[in-house]
């Protein structure tokens, strides 16, 4: 049976807070996510996310590190915009718009859903410098990530069209929501 849900960790293990993604899987595995669902580190293997994104899942999400201006560890939920033709398909590019533009140059089926749960970086390299580990707003925003994603899976698995918080409405770090995103009640009121 396919998973209905891909929560997709993105990013290079050896690049500082480019590792968040895979850190967010990492966590996981001491807190599993429902039946349903397939957690997976794709580290830095776009094409795999590509064939993976065509499989017949119906939303996928995608945790990555992604510089927005704000804080370092702020999450921010973003929903993908499909490819409009305008990203070339590149085999080793790892950020969702080029990964959506691959996976659609790939196959005729339709693409799915697409979320991006994302942290601010703090610490990127310049150049090829390697760095080891995240900085610490970031490895706070991992805890953080799990108990939003334990939030939005069920609610997904429910209804896979279901209503996000408002798009672009960050989650700031410290804020002491425990599921770390607002869960919006229907009628497009906020419940915390």
């Amino acid at each position: 049976m396919t998973p209905r849900i891909l929560v997709a960790g993105v990013g290079n293990i050896f690049l500082a807070d480019d590792a968040f993604g895979p850190e967010v899987i990492r966590a996981l595995g001491r807190r599993p996510l429902p039946p349903g669902v397939r957690v997976r580190d794709y580290g830095i293997r776009g094409l795999d996310l590509a064939y993976d994104l065509l499989a017949g899942c119906a939303t996928a999400v995608l945790v990555d590190a992604a510089p927005r201006g704000h804080r370092p560890g702020t999450l921010s939920l973003i929903e993908a915009e499909p490819p409009d033709g305008t990203v070339a398909p590149e085999a080793h590019g790892m950020d969702p718009a080029t990964v959506l533009a691959l996976a659609r140059h790939l196959g005729d089926e339709p693409l799915p859903r697409v979320l991006v749960l994302a942290c601010e970086p703090g610490v990127l390299p310049d150049g090829d410098d390697l760095l080891g580990s995240l900085s610490a707003p970031v490895r706070e925003a991992v805890g953080r990530a799990v108990d939003a994603l334990h939030t939005l899976v069920p609610a997904l698995l429910d209804d896979p069209a279901v209503p996000l918080p408002p798009l672009g409405r960050p989650v700031e770090s410290g804020t002491p929501p425990p599921a770390a995103l607002p869960v919006t009640a229907p009628g497009g009121t906020q419940n915390r």
